[in-house]
């Protein structure tokens, strides 16, 4: 049976996000680090933000921190790769998954029991989806959806109200005393759930009893619906995964369906039953699970922060940095590290690693359990939900707009079709030159013809790059690199096309090609955090 994450303590509780100006660190304890806390307070707000982008001036406003602090941050997060910045304006970058990825990969559940909810979502041909608690409400963490007009998923990293839920009465069956006052606190200060902003505001806000009498339902039956809680139209039913060591709801399964293909009455009657058998295999499948392997710690944190700031000066926050990186020391072989064991993972000094760890306490970020410490679910507010919804062309896109502007040439990503036999343009770069290569999203060619379909097909022809002359029409040269997923494979390349009029070949070579690798490399590295845990479109 595999080591799940304890479940935490609450001696400490997490601080709540205080409305917007409100300085992070107001109510924090002594020790912690307040740039940390600023930091924190800045994913969120993005994180909040339509389409995960946020002015400067905003971030100031939202935060309550001065100007100079928010800059000071932002570039921070940039060099970090968790953000990018484009002028006045921030936006999250696909490297921040990496700590939701830590919660996740520490938690386990994802890797061990995904396949089974994507093929329950396959058998059902409705979307399924695996969520956990956060204290008072239901946090998604697994997506199986069916591609249909109308979407019924939730990003993985929503945060939903646990009453309008159907998994919610499930959790709320083993709550206890303090979470329920916690749960009617929060209930009579925010009525209409704007807190949460996934979900729409509620219109009839309806008593305590109905919730707890749910829960008490579901205790019974072992098993919830939700008849339009969420918003009209929607509907679910939910069974209980539960954990094979301690007999507690490690997370919830869920089918979710429209009313125009089922009513809770037809999910209960009909789907349930399937429902509950492929509970019971997650639950074997929990029960068997081999425990995980260790894989290597993060390596070189403390020199890299370190150069950093000799680097950047004081436009690098070390403390903010070597803050978050203590998230990452948790994975699937170390769900709870004590401080000692977090510091040698690390490599960062003991002091630095417990204030860092105070501080996410409060952010309820980290919880305690016994001399331990795990993630909490709350990591994933940190930049996951809208980022789980990447693609392909949207994480390249600034790379290839970076890249076009330093070698001043046409940049384009592309694809191999499904037929295997084209490549297609997925996303481009252009220049302001008079005479450039144009190319058409979504246009297809032969890709034994191009550059790029070179480094995609599979043979003894496929190298680390390829120069194609003649590409598109006589007198323009294209050179292609591939990016690779997580298992090595090429799934996309980027190409630079250049006029032979101002690049001979061996200068294709010596003048553009290191650019072109290093862009492929990166855009191959965010695909690979953001495709760990969620399906990335590759068109």
């Amino acid at each position: 049976m595999p080591t799940l994450p304890a479940h935490p303590t609450d001696d400490v509780v997490p601080a709540a996000d205080g409305p917007a100006g409100t300085p992070p660190e107001a109510d924090a304890p002594a020790e912690a680090v307040a740039p940390l806390l600023r930091g924190i307070a800045v994913l969120r707000r993005l994180t909040d933000a339509d389409g995960g982008t946020l002015g400067l001036s905003a971030l100031e406003r939202a935060t309550g921190l001065a100007r100079s602090t928010v800059d000071r941050v932002a570039a921070t997060l940039a060099h970090m790769e968790y953000v990018r910045l484009d002028g006045r304006e921030v936006t999250l970058a696909p490297g921040l998954m990496e700590l939701g990825n830590a919660y996740l990969a520490s938690l386990r559940l994802p890797a061990l029991l995904g396949a089974r909810a994507d093929r329950l979502a396959d058998a059902l041909d409705e979307s399924v989806s695996l969520a956990v608690a956060d204290r008072d409400g239901v946090r998604f963490i697994h997506q199986a959806t069916r591609r249909r007009a109308m979407s019924l998923s939730f990003r993985i990293g929503d945060l939903l109200p646990a009453e309008r839920t159907a998994p919610g009465p499930l959790f709320a069956a083993e709550w206890d005393e303090d979470t329920w006052l916690r749960w009617r606190l929060r209930r009579s200060g925010d009525p209409r759930d704007l807190g949460f902003p996934a979900v729409p505001p509620r219109e009839h806000p309806t008593g305590d009893a109905d919730f707890e009498e749910r829960a008490a339902t579901a205790a019974a039956r072992g098993y919830a619906l939700d008849d339009q809680l969420i918003e009209a139209g929607l509907v679910a039913v939910s069974v209980p995964v539960r954990d094979p060591g301690t007999g507690r709801v490690a997370c919830v399964a869920s089918v979710v369906s429209h009313t125009s293909r089922h009513t809770a009455g037809d999910l209960r009657r009909t789907l349930l039953p399937r429902l509950r058998t492929a509970v019971a295999a997650m639950e074997d499948e929990l029960r068997t699970a081999p425990p995980a392997a260790p894989g290597p710690a993060p390596a070189g944190l403390a020199a890299w922060t370190g150069a950093s700031k000799q680097e950047l000066g004081r436009g690098f926050v070390e403390s903010l940095a070597r803050g978050l990186t203590v998230l990452t020391a948790f994975d699937e072989a170390r769900p709870a590290l004590t401080l000692a064991e977090a510091a040698k993972a690390t490599g960062l000094p003991r002091a630095t690693v417990r204030r860092a760890l105070i501080t996410h306490v409060h952010a309820g970020l980290v919880a305690r359990s016994g001399r331990a410490f795990v993630l909490t679910p709350r990591v994933l507010s940190l930049g996951f939900p809208p980022l789980s919804r990447s693609s392909l062309p949207g994480i390249a896109h600034p790379h290839l707009a970076a890249l076009a502007e330093r070698v001043r040439e046409p940049v384009a990503l592309a694809v191999l079709a499904d037929s295997g036999g084209e490549i297609q343009y997925t996303a481009r770069a252009g220049t302001p030159r008079v005479m450039s290569a144009h190319v058409t999203l979504g246009s297809r060619f032969p890709a034994a013809a191009t550059a790029a379909g070179l480094v995609l097909l599979p043979g003894p022809d496929a190298a680390g790059h390829a120069l194609v002359d003649g590409e598109l029409e006589p007198g323009l040269r294209t050179l292609a690199a591939p990016v690779r997923d997580r298992a090595g494979r090429p799934v996309a390349a980027v190409s630079v096309t250049a006029h032979a009029a101002r690049r001979t070949p061996k200068e294709c070579l010596t003048d553009i090609l290191p650019e072109l690798l290093r862009t492929a490399e990166r855009v191959g590295a965010e695909l690979r955090v953001a495709a760990r845990f969620t399906e990335v479109p590759l068109v």
